[in-house]
């Protein structure tokens, strides 16, 4: 779906910036606990609280991507070239926000560990199953390298159109032309 309005709506634009800065809080915590951070008790801790805004993001997130379907796109500002690499980056960035959570969540479950919900809920762990989990640790691991990727050229291409088109991307994005 694509030329949809002019503008995005207010639940987008809540649900495009609650789940951005949950993204990138979630990629600089999983950076700082896994490659980071020594083995010890606040390393546990803090792995249960990424654990914890997963579910979240995962439930936001899925919400954010079935809004953005069901609603559809807007028109693109631009063709060639910047139109097809604006379009790739939006769909891997929706992509990744329910990937990176599932295959969390697959990884931990998979790898005989629960799941807390900021201690209101806990999904029991399952089964060790080796390969799935560090399938489902690869993806993820991948995946946060490739959202990183995608995010910053999405940050990238938001100051292009700010600071050198000056064109109406800004004025889409907050409802204020």
């Amino acid at each position: 779906m694509t030329g949809v309005g002019t503008a995005y709506d207010r639940v987008s634009r809540i649900n495009h910036w609650v789940v951005a800065l949950l993204m990138i809080g979630m990629l600089i915590l999983g950076i700082y606990v896994f490659k980071v951070l020594p083995r010890g008790p606040d390393k546990g801790a803090l792995i249960g609280l990424h654990k914890s805004i997963g579910l979240l993001v995962l439930v936001l997130g899925s919400w954010r991507v079935a809004w953005r379907l069901k609603q559809g796109f807007l028109a693109a500002l631009h063709s060639g070239w910047q139109e097809k690499l604006a379009n790739l980056v939006h769909w891997v960035l929706l992509a990744g926000i329910v990937v990176m959570p599932l295959s969390g969540l697959a990884g931990s479950y998979f790898g005989g560990r629960a799941t807390g919900f900021f201690g209101l809920f806990t999904i029991p762990a399952g089964p060790k199953i080796g390969w799935i989990d560090s399938l489902a640790h690869g993806v993820h691991g991948a995946f946060a390298m490739i959202m990183i990727a995608a995010i910053l050229l999405h940050v990238l291409g938001a100051l292009k159109h700010a600071l050198i088109d000056r064109d109406a991307t800004k004025a889409r994005m907050t409802g204020r032309g």
